[in-house]
């Protein structure tokens, strides 16, 4: 049972409602990618983690700017697919003892994170264009070609650690 609605009205409203969530989503992923990184055992996999969790502080920052800009704060609403995603990697982490299938199950709960980031924020960024938001649209699609190219690169990395896996 919800306690407080978002009030939802019209596009502007859900637009800014995605965006809260889409922080809370970011700022999850932040605390979440060092667990990743310290479990994963493959080290290019581990880089990637490296890497990604650089540019999602990015993303929490230029979330921020524009929930601040189109909202005047940067408060959340809760993002409930992340937390499930985020509870199915701990599981892993916990639950798979050879290191070869933790990395690639590592690997699919990131691009599953990925698969939503870019479902997301590519919701938002035609949704500002919907409002003639350009700028943030432009923002959104960057953030958005960001999730795509870290989802690249876990699909290349898996090309390898899936064979590895299977020796």
């Amino acid at each position: 049972m919800k306690l407080f609605s978002a009030h939802i009205e019209d596009l502007r409203s859900l637009y800014i409602s995605d965006l809260r969530k889409a922080l809370d989503m970011e700022q999850k992923i932040t605390k979440a990618l060092p667990d990743l990184i310290e479990s994963a055992t493959d080290e290019e996999l581990a880089d990637a983690f490296r890497t990604h969790l650089a540019e999602t502080q990015e993303h929490v920052r230029k979330v921020e700017a524009l929930l601040s800009e189109n909202a005047g704060d940067t408060s959340t609403e809760t993002c409930k697919v992340i937390d499930g995603l985020i509870s199915e990697a701990s599981d892993i982490i916990t639950d798979v003892t050879d290191f070869s299938i933790r990395n690639i199950s590592l690997i699919g709960a990131a691009q599953q994170v990925e698969h939503h980031e870019i479902a997301v924020y590519g919701t938002l960024r035609r949704w500002a264009e919907l409002l003639g938001l350009d700028s943030d649209a432009a923002i959104l699609e960057s953030i958005e070609d960001d999730e795509q190219t870290a989802d690249e690169i876990l699909s290349e990395i898996s090309e390898r650690v899936n064979v590895e896996a299977i020796a």
